[in-house]
């Protein structure tokens, strides 16, 4: 009976395993060469975080954000920040109907389940902390009432690293609300060139022509698990260790807190799931610190690679044996 059920779990795995590469091989073919920043943004969607995407516009932050939304079944919905947004904006609003002589609430693009924010920082810090509520806790609260937002509610930011004129920097605590911040870069001349070489004759709309990967439920059902993979005693230890690195080193203004740690967990955890690997080792870590830490250091973006090294290098890394699975 055991051995069956140990079957029967690891067929579970493997299709989910499947839907992820099926997932991965379809944003790849959206945004070509960029298989690293691919692979973080899956990373980032598992651990039920959200996504600062800091570049250059016209690289295809939109088109990736719309691939994810169709390629996991489920609705997209765009905001362009500007600095006359408002709250209600983003939330939604009331509005008397003069039929039923009632308030009706018209929904907002918070639900969805994947919402860009484009160039979030330039809406104002009253329109930016509407999204603290939704990032955090699912749920926006709108005259009193609270909505439930989707439970797959996933947010990609972006904001433009050259032109800051008329822009208001995310405070501390909006970054915090961020597993990852990442940047795309521009492709290599070959991408580019294949990039050129599709676009020839090209009637239809890529994206029109994505089908889902992830039925009702199933994503929801994957994140879940990758929550409840193991995590070692002496990998939290390390953890733990570096948090308390950055607290105290000079050059940082902001170190990491409880809730970043929280957050670098469960990107772990996501990791390992994509390494198709049922517990997390210090690599988990490692590979991803720099998105991990660069949204939260509070340190100028160029320094932030160097700074990273430096703090994982102060941390020994601990002795590590594979837990055991019960």
């Amino acid at each position: 009976m055991a051995s069956l059920l140990e079957k029967n779990i690891q067929m579970d795995l493997q299709q989910e395993y499947s839907r992820v590469d099926q997932l991965r091989d379809k944003l790849n073919q959206v945004l070509k060469g960029k298989a690293d920043v691919i692979d973080n943004v899956i990373i980032c969607m598992l651990s039920r975080g959200h996504l600062l995407l800091e570049d250059h516009p016209g690289l295809g932050k939109t088109m990736l954000a719309k691939a994810l939304a169709t390629l996991i079944g489920g609705r997209f919905a765009r905001v362009q920040c500007t600095p006359d947004l408002l709250p209600s904006d983003i939330t939604g609003f009331n509005i008397f109907n003069q039929k039923t002589h009632e308030f009706e609430f018209r929904q907002g693009p918070v639900f969805s389940d994947i919402m860009l924010a484009d160039e979030i920082n330039r809406a104002t810090p009253r329109t930016q902390s509407a999204l603290l509520e939704a990032m955090a806790e699912r749920q926006v609260t709108v005259d009193a009432v609270r909505y439930q937002l989707s439970q797959d509610y996933f947010v990609i930011a972006t904001q433009n690293p050259i032109d800051q004129h008329g822009t208001y920097p995310l405070p501390e605590a909006q970054l915090d609300r961020f597993a990852m911040k990442l940047s795309i870069g521009y492709p290599e001349e070959n991408d580019e060139i294949r990039m050129l070489a599709a676009a020839i004759d090209q009637n239809t709309d890529v994206i029109a022509e994505l089908e889902p990967v992830f039925g009702e439920q199933e994503l929801l059902d994957m994140q879940r698990k990758i929550v409840a993979i193991p995590v070692a005693e002496s990998v939290q230890r390390y953890l733990v260790q570096i948090g308390n690195v950055t607290r105290k080193h000079a050059q940082v203004s902001l170190g990491l807190s409880p809730r970043g740690l929280l957050t670098w967990q469960r990107v772990a955890q996501a990791h390992a799931f994509l390494e198709q690997r049922s517990y997390v080792i210090p690599d988990d870590l490692l590979e991803t610190a720099l998105p991990v830490l660069s949204v939260r250091l509070g340190v100028d973006q160029s320094e932030n690679r160097t700074l990273i090294d430096e703090i994982l290098k102060s941390v020994k890394l601990p002795e590590y044996t594979s837990p055991s699975v019960n």
